[in-house]
């Protein structure tokens, strides 16, 4: 006879009515703030570059030329629109889905929304702070990309009930995730001159995107509340809420109010 499947601590029919509000909830807050900067920021856009070769390796690159313009109130919109209609699918029309995933202690429509919506905000923190050829950001979004779908890969590799857990996702998806880090941090070491609101960005993105990390890490360490698969989730939510409305908000104030 099939054994049945083991149900994630924490994961209970009070918990899962519980992350339904939360999410309900966290649509609310996320639409609203898409838009907000959507009706109130300026057309400020940042120009996205390109350097080709002009002959054999070795030869001179090109001075950058311009190839598009990429909106910065827009792209502020896209993600935090994108959260908001990730909480709303898990709370409507996917929620069995969802609460089934959580049952087996995994999130996939988390992972989903992440590759975008983070991938976005690391893009907009290259582009403040100076990374604007299309090569870097190809390798920059890459990255980010890798690193998210090796948190859904820990989440897979570690069903609950598994007899035997491992941590190498999560190690291989810190080392892909630091790369658009260090590219960043060199572009603002390296100038000569930086913005304070710019520095700010970095520090407390790089505080919040770490924070997630140590969410999963607490969860597969099961210290303390953390043994809870539930309690983590709902970390998740407030990670993303918070981290998305410092993002958008410091952009704000730093070049989109009018």
């Amino acid at each position: 006879m099939t054994a049945s499947p083991v149900t994630a601590p924490g994961v209970d029919d009070r918990a899962l009515r519980s992350l339904r509000w939360w999410n309900l909830a966290l649509t609310v807050l996320h639409l609203g703030q898409a838009i907000a900067v959507s009706v109130l920021a300026t057309d400020f856009a940042i120009t996205i570059t390109q350097s080709l070769p002009t002959g054999p390796p070795g030869t001179a690159i090109a001075s950058p030329e311009g190839i598009f313009d990429l909106p910065v109130g827009a792209a502020i919109a896209a993600f935090l629109a994108l959260a908001s209609l990730d909480h709303l699918l898990t709370a409507t029309v996917a929620r069995r889905t969802y609460e089934r995933d959580l049952r087996g202690g995994i999130n996939r429509f988390r992972w989903v929304e992440y590759s975008f919506s983070a991938t976005i905000m690391v893009v907009l923190i290259a582009l403040y702070s100076g990374v604007v050829g299309i090569s870097a950001l190809i390798g920059i979004i890459g990255a980010n990309v890798a690193m998210i779908l090796f948190g859904w890969l820990q989440e897979s590799a570690n069903p609950p009930g598994s007899t035997t857990r491992t941590m190498k996702p999560f190690w291989f998806g810190c080392v892909a995730g630091a790369a658009p880090w260090v590219a960043i941090a060199y572009n603002l070491v390296a100038a000569e001159e930086v913005p304070g609101f710019v520095v700010g960005i970095f520090v407390s993105l790089f505080l919040f995107f770490n924070t997630f990390a140590l969410n999963q890490w607490l969860q597969y360490r099961r210290l303390g509340p953390w043994r809870s698969y539930a309690f983590g989730e709902k970390a998740y939510l407030v990670l993303s809420l918070v981290a998305k409305s410092a993002l958008a908000w410091q952009i704000f104030g730093g070049s989109l109010a009018s």
